[in-house]
């Protein structure tokens, strides 16, 4: 199923059993692909859609039993630390194989809905369809267009009034084929006065072909609620990493992006947060690392509709080998928004003459009751601190190690344990 086309949607949409409106949908979607341009904006994207595999299905069923998980597959998660993180400390998991979620287990109170979003789709048409695409638009821009025409696969939660879960959830994305186009639509739901904290992995191996990842998350965050996003991608150096991630949080609620971008050939990532409510606040803590062959275009944008909200960005990158690391956002208060607080901080350390870094900042104040700041740094190793730590007896790359540890404690703290043992070990390769 190459050939994006009429037909190919169709066949998608049949194949999964969806309504007419779901159908309509994506043509309409496909017709707006096919009408945009790239983004003018940021780092040159070329990628020839004709190439692209747009949907790949699993010979398996979705399941709660990872023995009932085709073996390859199953090896796979098991490898990458999954299968062992849900028995540890996961409240439920949902496990994305190339187009299709093939597992999913979860322990939670009855009333909690966990499931892919496609099953959402068949068991919860109401509560779906009365959020699904309220938040991010699939005319938006050619990728959430392409996430409208062809989306497969990705988690949709709801969290009931007043419910507090203890343990987090996670899905997990993995790309095994060449040329692959992933198009995983998320949508989070947590009610008044609730809390979630949802953990998401990505992960590909590496081809010599363009493959495409182009996902869409809307989260919505309801009065006096709290939504904790984390993300670890560790996307190969041939893939594209184009996804619009972006929360709407009411009075008195609480959205925290925490975002790790290592890998890929290009990401353009830009989580958001619209503070709908007075007294919303939102969050980002980021980090991206780029080497040889890679451009990070990352950061987040804060916007203020409400007085008494308040928003804070803290971006950490690092550029070697070659790699160009950007920081690009917006954060924007409005006239009516009065007596809001917004904070953006940019560092970024570069490891040599090769690498490069930017910043890209929008700022806007409306109003003047309101208080903006903005910091950015951009140096190189701290040639003192190295030669401390070499004369104390570490070697130069240990040296270099335990100083960009330090430089992204901030991020890492804030990580779950495993999470955090997995960003050493991909950070060492530095």
């Amino acid at each position: 199923m190459k050939k994006l086309d009429k037909s190919f949607i169709i066949e998608l949409s049949k194949r999964k059993k969806e309504p007419q409106w779901m159908l309509d949908f994506r043509l309409k979607s496909l017709a707006k692909f096919e009408e945009l341009d790239n983004p003018k904006f940021g780092p040159k994207i070329e990628i020839d859609f004709n190439k692209i595999n747009y949907y790949k299905s699993n010979t398996s069923h979705l399941t709660d039993d990872w023995n009932s998980v085709p073996c390859n597959i199953r090896t796979t998660f098991k490898e990458l630390g999954v299968i062992d993180a849900e028995k540890n400390y996961l409240g439920g998991v949902t496990n994305q194989y190339e187009s299709e979620v093939v597992y999913h287990n979860q322990s939670l109170p009855q009333h909690v809905i966990f499931t892919s979003t496609d099953d959402a789709l068949q068991k919860y048409p109401d509560l779906f369809k009365q959020y699904f695409n309220s938040l991010v638009k699939y005319d938006e821009n050619k990728y959430t267009a392409l996430n409208g025409a062809a989306w497969s696969g990705g988690s949709f939660i709801y969290i009931p009034p007043n419910t507090k879960l203890d343990r987090p959830l996670q899905s997990y994305f993995r790309i095994d084929s060449e040329s692959l186009g992933q198009f995983e639509r998320t949508i989070i739901i947590v009610d008044e006065n609730s809390s979630l904290s949802y953990i998401e992995g990505c992960t590909a191996k590496s081809y010599s072909t363009t493959s495409l990842h182009a996902g869409v998350v809307e989260i919505f965050v309801k009065e006096g609620a709290i939504c904790r996003y984390s993300t670890i991608q560790n996307w190969s150096n041939d893939v594209y990493n184009l996804v619009t991630k972006r929360a709407i949080v009411e009075s008195f609620g609480k959205m925290e992006w925490i975002d790790g971008n290592i890998g890929s050939h290009i990401t353009m990532k830009y989580p958001s947060c619209i503070l709908n409510g007075p007294y919303a606040s939102g969050n980002s803590l980021s980090i991206a690392y780029a080497k040889k062959g890679q451009i990070l275009d990352a950061g987040a944008k804060m916007i203020h509709l409400a007085p008494f909200t308040k928003s804070n960005i803290i971006s950490k990158s690092i550029a070697s080998d070659g790699g160009i690391c950007n920081y690009r956002g917006t954060t924007k208060i409005i006239n009516k928004a009065h007596d809001s607080v917004a904070s953006i901080k940019c560092d970024t350390i570069i490891l040599d003459s090769l690498s490069k870094s930017d910043t890209y900042p929008q700022n806007i104040v409306s109003n003047q009751t309101s208080i903006l700041e903005h910091e950015a740094t951009v140096s190189k190793i701290n040639e003192e601190k190295l030669f401390y730590l070499m004369s104390k007896g570490l070697s130069e790359n240990n040296a270099k190690e335990l100083l960009i540890m330090g430089f992204i404690s901030d991020f890492k703290k804030e990580l779950p344990l495993e999470y955090a043992v997995e960003l050493n070990r991909l950070l060492k390769e530095i």
